[in-house]
C-alpha cells in the first residue's frame, strides 16, 4: 500500500473510491498510509441501493435491470465517482461478501470492480472462493490493488 501511495504522489495523479460490498475497507487501507492525503480525496461508502442512487446518480433502471451487482452497475457508480471526485484514477466496488445473498447466476463472492483512468474505464468481474465475508473483502482489495498498479 506504502508504494502505490508512493507512485501515485510521484506521476501525481489523484484517486477516489466508492465501494459497496467492502464497506470502507479500501478506504480504512490508503489512509493507513502517511502522505494518502496527498492522492487521496474521497471515499464513499455506497452500500444500499438508495445511496447508489442517491449519492453516485446510478440510473435505477440499471439497478432494477441488471442489478446492483452487475458491471452495468459498476460501471455507472465508477463514471458517476469520477464527476464527483475530479480524480484521475476512481474505483468501484460492488460484490456479494457473503456468507448470505447469492443465488446460482450471482454466487457469494461475486465481485464487480470498476476503475476509471482518465477515460478509459475498466470493469473486473471476479469470483472469490473464500469462505468467508471478511476474506472476500480482503481479497478484493488486494485483487483491487493489483489491477490500479498495473494500470499506472
Amino acid at each position: 500500500m506504502k508504494n502505490l501511495v508512493k507512485i501515485l504522489i510521484k506521476k501525481k495523479l489523484k484517486i477516489a473510491f466508492a465501494e459497496s460490498c467492502t464497506g470502507g475497507m479500501l478506504s480504512s487501507e490508503i489512509t493507513s498510509v502517511s502522505g494518502a492525503s496527498k492522492v487521496f480525496g474521497i471515499g464513499l461508502v455506497t452500500y444500499s441501493n438508495q445511496a447508489k442512487i442517491t449519492i453516485l446518480k446510478v440510473n435505477k433502471r440499471i439497478i432494477q435491470k441488471y442489478g446492483a451487482v452487475s458491471p452495468q452497475c459498476c460501471e455507472a457508480m465508477v463514471k458517476n465517482l469520477s464527476k464527483i471526485s475530479k480524480a484521475q484514477i476512481n474505483v468501484s466496488i460492488t460484490g456479494i461478501a457473503g456468507p448470505n445473498g447469492g443465488t446460482k447466476k450471482k454466487p457469494v463472492g461475486l465481485v464487480y470492480i470498476g476503475i476509471k483512468k482518465n477515460n478509459k474505464i475498466f470493469i473486473s468481474k471476479n469470483l472469490f472462493k473464500e469462505k468467508s465475508r471478511k476474506a472476500i473483502q480482503k481479497s478484493t482489495i488486494r485483487r483491487t490493488f493489483k489491477i490500479i498498479k498495473s494500470l499506472i
